[in-house]
């Protein structure tokens, strides 16, 4: 068997995991969320009318904080949806799952034992006080 036909086996294993279906589910709601996608639209529209008045010669600085205002708005709104929620929490779940299998496979790449190198980015504090530093890795 070789490489490509083991990562396409890992493909079929991530999406047996209840992470992907977890995440797959939160999606689907979120695309199905009528309301949410309007939002999400306004807010889209906003940021490039927004983008347009910044880059405007003379800028009107009352509509460009009018655009600002809404922008923020509709995105606190837009983050408070119960399906976003759900949505964000799975992605992060499931980013979390994507990073440990990319940092085996990177390990593994540089040489590293497959079955004991980490899969979780080891966090390393110095303290901060960086006059005999060496270097952070």
């Amino acid at each position: 068997m070789n490489v490509i036909e083991k990562a396409r086996e890992l493909g079929v294993l991530i999406q047996q995991d209840e992470r992907y279906s977890v995440y797959y589910a939160a999606k689907e709601a979120n695309d199905k969320d009528e309301n949410l996608q309007d939002m999400i639209n306004e807010f889209n529209m906003k940021r490039m009318q927004l983008n347009a008045e910044v880059s405007k010669e003379n800028k009107n600085e009352e509509r460009l904080s009018e655009l600002d205002d809404a922008i923020k708005s509709l995105y606190g709104t837009i983050m408070a949806n119960e399906n976003m929620i759900n949505y964000n929490k799975a992605k992060a779940d499931m980013d979390s799952l994507l990073n440990q299998i990319n940092m085996i496979i990177t390990y593994s790449a540089n040489g590293e034992d497959p079955l004991t190198c980490p899969c979780e980015e080891v966090n390393v504090s110095c303290g901060g006080d960086c006059s005999a530093c060496g270097g952070c890795h």
